[in-house]
């Protein structure tokens, strides 16, 4: 190995690297330099192995992995810009390639089209309008399809693995999908998955031929796959064994996406040859960090468990408060920020949540103190779609000449606007005897507003809790008016804020699962009580429960120099006032003094 290479790696990273011959395993904790031995071990194949670059696949789950990764070869190859590898990119892009090849032995036109999430919809909708049914929405049989084809069920199988009560209408939809999805010549993103693993099956031969040209494989973020992602890597790797796969298992929080935790095992199981390789040493945070984050996540037992450690310093210890309420841990937070911002941009502290409701009061408060804020993969409270259409609601019945609000609504559907005109009368003479809380229950229940969303798609059950929220702020504006000023004055906040300066330089503000993979000096982690992390949704399930752990440890594994963990013991949340309990999750972390 290239002494240079060598001199930039620790040894177990060492060890990872010059396992080049058969399966492996590298369970890499955060922060321990994943990338640094994945691209080091493509490296090491081609310059010391003497390997062809083009028999290499690097899989991997963004393109903005899959560019960082190209981008570190390149660096390491800038005399030899012929080097080039078989492949490195996507599950999903990897597929489109072998389709567009390959598919044609399956009946799939090679011009085929890849319909997005909007062409998906509409393609449900026009199979509902053939049905005549309106029981539940485009999004609920699309999530349900979108399962069913990660783990490889066709329509015609899906009744022997579903049974509950209304299986039979989703294999319907799901079949009627399907052929107008070929009629149109087209595939949808689960399908790139599921063709080519059908390909792979139904043509050995065409499976020979990839196996040959691929001979090394290595797939990031092993612990987010699903079944038919595993499936893929099993057929690609089944021949020459030379599969490589690295992840953090603790870091697996996405299994409503789909991800199966059990991927470890099954791989364990189909290459029972692997070696595992632990990379334990952390390279961003300091020692009582990942102290904490070990405490936390050593409680759960369904998959291993790495216990980090850094030559970093000991650090500060982790800071917990206790609020009395959602303000006044909005205000702690803003509070320590202005405190510590003295000596470093705002760009330097995360505040991370559980759900996207939670932001509200965050938001608000940073507003009050001018500190500025960007939400990351979100959109600001009042903003939101729901958000919006509930106020166009509450502003005709104080203002029925209000025409971005009547376009609004009309949106939403003839027979929403047709119920809201049919009770708008009453409502309207009324309006100054109801609170507001009182005003938006009625609209909910007169124009069947919330049948909207399903409680059983994560998104509209998020939506769900946006609209509780919403109630939250209702309850402290009981008159209508004063409601509407509130709301206006914040969004008048909003845009004075955006019309200051750089709109990058500011508190980052996300919930926990879009903070993977981020890294930030200072890490808020608000709301830790039972209910909310773990989330209500998943106390009675043990899996769901350990997922909601690992969610908070990728929270903790963020921070690398100073860690703050918040809870209250009252909170207006979700429309309720609720006495907070203490997050079961809270073991470690100690009150310190400044």
């Amino acid at each position: 190995m290239s002494s240079t290479l060598l001199n930039d790696l620790n040894e177990k990273q060492i060890e990872a690297v010059k396992h080049t011959t058969g399966p492996s395993v590298i369970l890499a904790g955060a922060g321990s330099g994943k990338t640094k031995v994945l691209v080091s071990k493509v490296v090491h194949l081609i310059q010391d192995k003497s390997v062809v670059a083009n028999s290499i696949v690097m899989i991997t789950f963004t393109n903005k992995a899959a560019s960082e990764m190209k981008e570190r070869i390149a660096r390491a190859f800038v005399k030899n810009k012929k080097i080039q590898l078989g492949y490195v990119g996507t599950f999903h892009a990897f597929c489109c390639r072998i389709l567009r090849i390959d598919g044609h032995n399956l009946g799939i036109d090679r011009n085929f089209a890849i319909y997005d999430d909007n062409d998906q919809q509409e393609l449900v909708k026009w199979v509902l309008k053939k049905m005549d049914t309106k029981k539940y929405t485009p999004s609920y049989f699309l999530y349900r399809i979108s399962a069913a084809k990660n783990q490889l069920i066709t329509p015609n199988t899906y009744l022997e693995f579903f049974s509950d009560y209304n299986a039979a209408q989703v294999a319907d939809v799901y079949d009627q999908y399907q052929k107008l999805l070929e009629k149109n010549k087209a595939l949808d993103f689960d399908d790139l998955l599921m063709k080519a693993t059908t390909l792979f099956t139904r043509f050995p031969a065409v499976l020979d031929e990839y196996q040959e040209k691929y001979k090394y494989l290595l797939v990031d973020e092993f612990q987010d796959t699903n079944y038919a992602q595993y499936v893929l890597t099993k057929q690609l790797g089944a021949k020459y064994k030379n599969v490589t796969v690295v992840g953090d298992f603790s870091q697996s929080i996405y299994s409503w996406r789909g991800a199966d935790i059990r991927n470890l095992e099954k791989f364990q199981e189909d290459f029972p040859d692997s070696q595992v390789f632990y990379l334990e040493q952390n390279y961003r945070s300091t020692q009582s960090i990942l102290n904490f984050a070990y405490e936390v996540i050593s409680k759960n037992q369904t998959h291993p468990v790495l216990q980090l450690f850094t030559t970093n310093s000991e650090g500060e210890k982790i800071y917990t408060h206790e609020a009395d309420n959602e303000e006044d841990e909005s205000i702690f937070v803003s509070s320590e920020i202005q405190r510590l911002q003295e000596d470093n941009l705002y760009s330097s502290f995360a505040v991370l949540y559980r759900t996207n409701a939670q932001s509200r009061a965050i938001e608000e408060s940073f507003l009050h103190f001018g500190i500025p804020y960007v939400l990351i993969g979100g959109v600001r409270f009042y903003d939101r779609k729901e958000i919006k259409d509930i106020l166009s609601y509450l502003r005709l019945i104080i203002n029925p000449d209000d025409e971005i609000a009547i376009e609004r609504i009309k949106k939403l559907g003839k027979r929403k606007w047709d119920r809201f005109k049919h009770f708008f009368a009453e409502i309207h003479s009324t309006k100054d005897e109801l609170t507001t809380v009182q005003i938006m229950d009625k609209v909910f229940t007169e124009t069947s507003y919330l049948d909207l969303y399903n409680p059983d798609l994560e998104e509209d059950y998020a939506r769900l809790e946006n609209i509780k929220e919403l109630k939250s702020v209702a309850i402290n504006f009981p008159v209508l008016t004063e409601f509407l000023e509130q709301v206006a004055l914040v969004e008048s906040e909003y845009f004075q804020g955006e019309r200051k300066g750089n709109s990058n330089e500011g508190v980052r503000l996300m919930t926990l699962h879009q903070a993977k993979g981020l890294e930030f000096p200072y890490v808020f982690i608000v709301g830790l009580e039972e209910g909310l992390l773990p989330h209500s949704r998943s106390i009675n399930d043990m899996f769901q429960l350990e997922e909601e752990r690992r969610l908070f440890y990728v929270g903790i594994t963020r921070a690398k120099k100073k860690l703050y963990i918040t809870f209250a013991r009252r909170r207006f949340i979700f429309g309720r006032r609720t006495d907070g309990a203490k997050s079961r999750f809270l073991g470690g972390g100690e009150e310190a003094d400044y």
